[in-house]
């Protein structure tokens, strides 16, 4: 999945970790946690469409309620867009949805500027 060159496997693992870490709901409810992973220009298009900036997914996460099983990263992959910029492309299957994020390495390290989530139309064989 994705265009640009593959990444450095230590950054692959990392952003792997960094995508895992918010799916947590400990990290979720977390503003300050939130806070520092989400740059500040964060923007993510959801599942639903609905476009929302930082400010927003910090005031929102920490309020969620998920009943569900946890979510689970599959078909992980990274590339690097530039030497600071990866695009990361997973699936999570108990939500039946394609994941997108940018992330950013910044000088107090990686953090996701763009993220979006598209649910898929059929389940997978």
């Amino acid at each position: 999945m994705g265009g640009g060159k593959p990444a450095e496997p230590g950054t692959v693992a990392l952003i792997r970790r960094l995508e895992e870490e918010l799916l947590l709901p400990e990290v979720r409810k977390s503003v300050t946690r939130l806070a520092a992973l989400l740059a500040e220009e964060f923007v993510e298009i959801g599942s639903s469409g609905r476009i929302y900036n930082k400010q927003q997914i910090v005031d929102r996460l920490p309020e969620e309620q998920w009943t569900g099983p946890p979510a689970n990263v599959s078909d992980f992959s990274a590339r690097a867009l530039a030497p600071d910029l990866i695009l990361a492309m997973y699936r999570i299957p108990e939500s039946n949805t394609i994941r997108s994020s940018i992330w950013k390495m910044t000088s107090t390290g990686w953090r996701l500027v763009f993220h979006q989530g598209t649910r898929c139309g059929v389940e997978r064989p």
